[in-house]
């Protein structure tokens, strides 16, 4: 028998989907989809609790007691596993009702109520906040019962119309650290059967006829956006001399009651057409959509609230995604620019550019500086076009064939069948680790590390290196990363998506300036090389990196405290052969503290993440880095 590890955790049994701390009865497999969904809202909601709290978790196998003084409550949970990077596993939650230790079901309706009250009184803040916090996190916990539901009654091997498309529709229970991941309050139960990924949902959008003197917009190659927009608008009758304005079925009402598109639409320059057009589908961030046989993917204005922020685009980040993609596009075959460098030296990796945008406006000046009218779409790069839609049975992970996966619906957990039963496999990453080990004949502990390695090579490290060597770096969270896999389910490519998170390190500002004149004017692109730092390290470092760790060593596919030290070596290697990661890889690898977002901070303070100064749209915390206690 193998001897505990020093972590509390039990062994990991490598080379099966369902080993290591899913073993037994989990209870993400309850038969009933809402005590399923119960659980793994309580789970997300305790991991960033006790991330951004401080909390010490105890080993697997003891239970994390949470005292509530405020509330005068204590929860007790069993700890299932006990992650280094934070993807805990937990039991169900208990509220201790004696001092001999009597205890009762919270439920996710207490849990919530006693964490965030606690926390709202703490940090001064009023209860209606925290009542508005609970509130998102018991809708989150409601819609994921559905999204449940509705997946188990598919018919096994069910999938998505294409591989990139199943992979946007994984994201059944939401982001792994976050209290509400899939709140969606202020839309109906009949509009989310169509604009949720989650239920494999699509519509075909509302389309706007607005006379050219009210388009505004741009593109990065010059080419007009009028053009661009009757390219996408196949299947929609718009009368002569006008120009097809598309915008998503829910913003499309809400649009029309500001005062700006109200006025347009009252002098006649703008008419709204309704649905018209063939099937979009919505990706993993729900006002992203695509079709496959479209020249470009739309990034729509939704002004519903999705865990902590509305989704509305703002023009300065719009113009900043134009401003991205000419500055990718710079340079000459004998001076190449940063775009024509990244394909050279990374040829398997590459950013899908948000190359235009569209709305409607008026006004003095320049009217694509003026206010939002909520019509704002950016129009992002397909590289998906031509996939045939195909449903049927079909490896979950992806089809051998190269095409790119969203990571976070990789990494998604799922549950099982309805009959208290396990799934096949317990995330697409579990099934790409199998088909590695067995390609290899290696064990799935070996094939973990191989595959990180991989990943690192076509996606972290091109990352890294192109802020190095031209001060340009990017916010590659999960959701906004994909990977193509090879036959053996190793990583092959990497790309990088939403041009709303670009920085430009300001040592380097000049020198970009000198390659693309004009490149600040009117966009918020450059901030101190710390600050760059800082913010990589979050979201390259401790959401991607860090949170794949996590995903390995909660499914039980390998050791957490083994692939932080193969992380740190292949860091470590970089950091000697690129000095201009310096700044960088110092802080990921020897800060005993990294800057971290505060999920639950930030929903309990009620703060749009989208709206304000970038240094202080959401809570940042300190939280102690793995890296720096891992040793080689």
């Amino acid at each position: 028998m193998n001897p505990t590890p020093r972590d509390g955790n039990p062994p990991v049994r490598g080379g099966g989907p369902n080993g290591g701390p899913y073993d037994g009865n989990d209870p993400l497999d309850h038969p009933d989809p809402q005590r399923a969904a119960g659980t793994a809202a309580a789970e997300r909601l305790l991991r960033a609790y006790v991330r951004e709290t401080g909390t010490e978790v105890p080993a697997a196998g003891q239970s994390l007691h949470l005292v509530l003084p405020l509330s005068r409550m204590t929860l007790r949970v069993p700890v299932r596993y006990r992650s280094a990077t934070g993807w805990h596993r937990f039991g169900e939650v208990r509220v201790v009702t004696s001092e001999r230790g009597g205890s009762l079901p919270a439920g996710i309706s207490l849990a919530a109520a006693g964490l965030v009250r606690e926390h709202a009184l703490r940090r001064g803040r009023s209860l209606l906040d925290g009542d508005d916090a609970v509130a998102r996190v018991l809708d989150s916990a409601r819609r994921t019962a559905v999204h449940l539901a509705r997946r188990r009654a598919e018919a096994p091997g069910t999938a998505g119309p294409t591989p990139f498309l199943d992979a946007e529709q994984a994201l059944l229970l939401g982001h792994p650290l976050h209290p509400a991941p899939k709140s969606r309050g202020e839309a109906s139960d009949a509009e989310l059967e169509a604009y949720s990924p989650e239920l494999r949902g699509s519509f075909p959008l509302h389309w706007f006829a607005a006379h050219p003197d009210a388009v505004v917009g741009e593109s990065a190659d010059g080419r007009p956006v009028a053009e661009l927009l009757r390219s996408l608008a196949a299947g929609v009758e718009v009368p002569g001399g006008m120009v097809p304005v598309p915008a998503h079925p829910w913003q499309a009402r809400e649009a029309a009651r500001r005062p700006e598109t109200a006025a347009l639409l009252a002098a006649g320059l703008l008419r709204p057409l309704g649905p018209a057009g063939p099937a979009w589908y919505p990706t993993s961030s729900l006002r992203t959509v695509h079709r496959p046989d479209a020249e470009a993917m739309l990034k729509l204005s939704l002004g519903m609230r999705i865990t902590n922020s509305r989704r509305n685009n703002l023009r300065g980040e719009l113009r900043l995604g134009v401003r991205a993609a000419r500055l990718l596009a710079a340079g000459s075959p004998a001076r190449p620019g940063p775009g024509g460098w990244l394909r050279a030296e990374h040829p398997e990796f590459g950013i899908l550019r948000d190359f235009a945008w569209v709305s409607v406006g008026r006004g003095e000046g320049a009217p694509e500086a003026g206010p939002e009218t909520g019509l704002e779409t950016a129009i992002r790069d397909n590289p998906f076009r031509g996939r045939s839609l195909r449903g049927g049975s079909r490896s979950r992970s992806g089809n051998g064939t190269g095409e790119a996966l969203c990571v976070a619906g990789l990494l998604a957990e799922r549950t099982g069948p309805g009959d208290g039963s396990p799934p096949p496999y317990r995330a697409a990453l579990c099934e790409a680790v199998e088909r590695t080990a067995r390609a290899h004949g290696i064990s799935a502990a070996e094939a973990s590390e191989r595959w990180l390695l991989r990943y690192l090579d076509v996606l972290a490290v091109p990352l890294i290196r192109l802020q190095a060597h031209h001060g340009i770096a990017l916010e590659p969270h999960h959701q906004n990363t994909l990977v193509a896999l090879g036959a053996d389910g190793l990583p092959v490519a990497g790309r990088y998506r939403d041009s709303q998170g670009y920085y430009v390190a300001a040592s380097r500002a000049a020198s970009l300036e000198r390659l693309l004149p004009g490149l600040y004017e009117g966009v918020e692109l450059v901030f101190e090389d710390s600050f760059v730092d800082e913010r990589v390290a979050y979201y390259l470092g401790v959401s991607n990196l860090l949170g794949l760790v996590g995903a390995f060593g909660s499914f039980g596919l390998a050791r957490e405290e083994r692939l932080l030290r193969v992380l740190r070596g292949a860091l470590e290697r970089l950091r000697a052969a690129e000095p201009g990661a310096k700044g960088l890889l110092d802080l990921l690898l020897d800060a005993p503290s990294l800057r971290c977002k505060a999920n639950f901070l930030t929903c309990v303070d009620g703060l749009d993440e989208l709206v304000g100064d970038v240094h202080t749209q959401s809570v940042y915390i300190d939280l102690p880095n793995p890296l720096a206690e891992a040793q080689r």
